[in-house]
């Protein structure tokens, strides 16, 4: 018995049927997998379009919120607030998260560690944590030093210019590290400095990806609603002052998606629609710019 049992596990046609069987369950599931995952984000996408192409219209960018209870109105207001708190966000994110990863790409130390250690920990922090962390650095003292300047469209910008610079260092450090040692050693031999062979050699030469890293961090932040109410809070006036609330569309497609009348409600659609074809559009635009670059 153990000898028939020996050449059935030694047969090559049996063992070449298992592999088969093997490969093509594998596959199978692989293929289940996409379709599960891709299947999801075209039924959000479908749900988007379907819920919010009869919203858009002229007025959702040139008007504002309506009163209350009454018909009409646009999201000019939140489209222009989440352009102004992404711009000003990303000033303060991405200069320190580049030179952050610039610092984690060049150090062996513990210290490199240590921070690499933190970075990640910032990373998987739940965004309403780091809005709390915001409105008691900002929010707070600014209320004290300043009184009815407590919410403003700083204090949105610095928290989430915070969730920026996780995603920004990684990426930053891991290609800086894809850049060819030939480089760094034939500045050095020229007598370049340290300083001068990152930022006039090795930068230079990463910045594609560089680029996709701030891409990827923008579109993250673009969504956020949870640290935006602790800080930014909204504003139903126009109204683009650096030392005053400010709406945005996350704060928009909560606040209207959770109101009790039907007009909102579309407006939350045509908000979602709004950002997510932005957040889109940035990446293939992104993505198209550097297949040029690549292509010269």
């Amino acid at each position: 018995m153990t000898h028939s049992f020996t050449r059935a596990r030694l047969d090559p046609r049996t063992f070449a049927g298992r592999q088969r069987i093997v490969n093509g369950l594998m596959i199978g599931l692989c293929t289940a997998a996409t379709i599960v995952s891709v299947g999801a984000l075209v039924a959000v996408l479908g749900y988007l379009v379907v819920g919010g192409i009869s919203s858009i219209n002229l007025d959702v960018f040139t008007k504002g919120p309506a009163p209350q209870g009454e018909p009409g109105g646009g999201l000019l207001n939140g489209i222009v607030g989440t352009l102004e708190l992404l711009g000003l966000g990303s000033v303060f994110g991405i200069p320190l998260g580049i030179l952050g990863g610039v610092y984690l790409s060049g150090s062996r130390s513990r210290l490199a560690g240590i921070v690499r250690l933190l970075t990640d920990v910032l990373n998987s922090i739940p965004s309403i944590v780091l809005g709390l962390f915001a409105y008691v650095v900002v929010v707070l003292p600014t209320a004290e030093m300043m009184p009815g300047h407590a919410f403003t469209v700083v204090a949105g910008a610095f928290a989430l210019g915070i969730l920026m610079i996780p995603t920004i260092m990684r990426t930053t450090e891991e290609i800086l590290r894809l850049v060819p040692n030939g480089l760094r050693e034939a500045s050095l031999a020229l007598g370049a400095t340290e300083a001068r062979t990152m930022f006039s050699v090795i930068l230079p030469a990463s910045r594609d990806g560089i680029i996709t890293g701030v891409v990827l961090a923008i579109a993250r932040i673009a969504g956020e609603t949870a640290p935006l109410l602790f800080t930014a809070f909204g504003n139903m006036t126009f109204s683009t002052a650096l030392d005053q609330p400010i709406d945005a569309l996350p704060l928009n497609i909560y606040k209207y998606a959770t109101s009790p009348y039907e007009s909102l409600h579309h407006l939350a659609l045509a908000g979602a629609m709004i950002l997510i074809f932005f957040i889109l559009s940035l990446s293939l635009l992104t993505r198209f710019a550097l297949r040029n670059r690549m292509a010269r």
